[in-house]
Formats: structure tokens, sequence, C-alpha cells
């Protein structure tokens, strides 16, 4: 069986040594960015490699230019993936402790670049520490493999197509981030506050229970649903502050089978990175 979406913790078990099965741990804090390495270095799902977001799932920021966390150069993350142990014939099984807001990163960038085998591991570390579930310290090594990456550019939404996004288009634009932040109420990390005129907030923490688990199959679909109403999921386009916790609306969207939706990688970052681009509050 294929995971393409979440993964359980019982069912990840059995495959904690398979070769075939690649676990890749993506603890991180924006306030702190190396506290993931070093919970993950403390105590980490066995077998898992590190992957650290700034380092690993994003490129180079351009002040002025970029959001806080671009994309990687195909050839760069192509390489990051072959290091840990990814070819096509790999079951990828990715955590954090955030709910998914990292992990659903790399999950992206994986199905992005033409490989289906990837899940979010539901609940993540938190659910697989409260179940003690096996776990090692150190850093975990897989024998490399040859990553061949296959670009889906219809996934990737540039600041160019936000600036040309026009109400007739039909196609909706969906903003991730907490309620206050898209207000412009509480603005603690971007040095400009509000959102991208025209666009719906629908925060990603919404998605989850209490225990930071996916919410029902019934609840989500009822959820986007209603927020997508008669619009594809292929019109509709998700961002958050740097085209990271996004995806996990992303995700949740395609668990529930209504399809593949965008992601405005550059996000409120960049979009406020052109003083000339509107906002709203």
């Amino acid at each position: 069986m294929t995971y393409t979406t979440l993964i359980s913790t019982a069912e990840l078990v059995p495959y904690l040594a398979d070769p075939a099965w690649a676990i890749i741990d993506c603890r991180f804090s924006l306030a702190d960015p190396e506290r993931g390495r070093r919970n993950y270095e403390q105590a980490h799902i066995t077998g898992a490699v590190y992957a650290h977001l700034d380092e690993d799932l994003a490129g180079p920021i351009i002040p002025g230019v970029t959001g806080r966390h671009p994309l990687p150069a195909i050839d760069f993350a192509a390489e990051k993936f072959s290091t840990w142990g990814i070819d096509d014939r790999v079951q990828v099984v990715v955590y954090d402790d955030a709910g998914g807001a990292y992990a659903a990163r790399l999950w992206w960038m994986l199905h992005w670049l033409g490989h289906d085998a990837v899940a979010v591991l539901d609940g993540g570390w938190p659910k697989w520490k409260n179940e003690e579930r096996e776990t090692r310290a150190g850093m975990a090594i897989r024998s490399s493999r040859r990553f061949v990456p296959h670009p889906r550019s219809e996934l990737l939404c540039t600041t160019a197509d936000i600036e040309n996004l026009r109400p007739a288009s039909g196609s909706k634009l969906f903003d991730s981030r907490t309620t206050e932040r898209y207000r412009g109420e509480n603005e603690t990390i971007d040095p400009v506050a509000g959102h991208i005129p025209g666009a719906i907030s629908v925060p990603y923490p919404d998605n989850l229970n209490p225990d930071g688990t996916l919410r029902s199959q019934e609840e989500v679909r009822l959820r986007f649903a209603t927020l997508l109403r008669d619009t594809p999921a292929d019109q509709t386009i998700f961002y958050c502050g740097s085209g990271v916790s996004a995806a996990q609306n992303i995700l949740a969207l395609k668990h529930v089978g209504l399809g593949d939706a965008r992601l405005y990688v550059g996000s409120w970052s960049e979009w406020i990175a052109n003083p000339q681009h509107p906002i709203e509050k």
C-alpha cells in the first residue's frame, strides 16, 4: 500500500527497519532555528533522518525579492533527497511536533517534484512519544539512492501569478495564517501586517484536533467544500507567511479527496517585499 497524504503511528511501526521506507524528522522553531535539530539529537523516531527547514527545505533569501523560505533549486533538492535515501521505490514518512506545519513543506516539495509516495505522520512526534513507541538518540544516516525530479509546475504559484489574479477568473486565494495575523492585528514575524487583497482566511490549525491529529474526514471535507463551493482545487491558491504552513492546508484538502491546490511559495513575506503591492487589514 502506498501512503500519499497521512499515515497513522500504528501503520508506521512495522516499517521502522525497512530500507524501502524513509522517515524524516522536520521539527523546527521559527523563534529558535536550532531547537528542532537539538530535539532530534536527543530523541527521534528510530531510523529517522533530520531535515532542517532553513538549510534543507529552502533556498537563499534575496532581500527585497524573495520571502523568508524560498524554494531551493531543483538540483539541490534532488541531491538532498538522494542523500536521504529516496528514489521512486521508497515510501517517505515525514513528521514534526507542530501539527504538520513544517512536515507538510517537505510533503509538498516531494509531491511537487513527482514523488507521490510521501505521507505526514498523523499526530506527529507528540503522538508517537505519548504512545511510548520506539525512539533513538543521536544522528541517523541512510544509504543514498538516486532521486530523479519530475517537476509539476502546475502546483506552484508565483508572485506574478498573484499580481495577475482577477476576481472574474474564478480562482480563490486563501490565507493559512492565524486570524489575528490575517487581520493585521498581531503580526509578530513579518515587518508589515495585513493580508493580500481578496484573500480568504483559512487558518491551518483549524484542521486539527486538540491532540494534533487531523480532524475527521467528514469535518475537513465539509470545511473545504464550503470554502471552495464550485471552485476546483486546481484554481485555488494557498499562502501563509513564507510558504511553509500553507502546505498543511493543501495536504488536508488532498487527504479528503478534493484535489490538488496550488501553493504560493513566496507568500506574505515575498508579497510585502515589494512596497508597491497593495495590502488589506
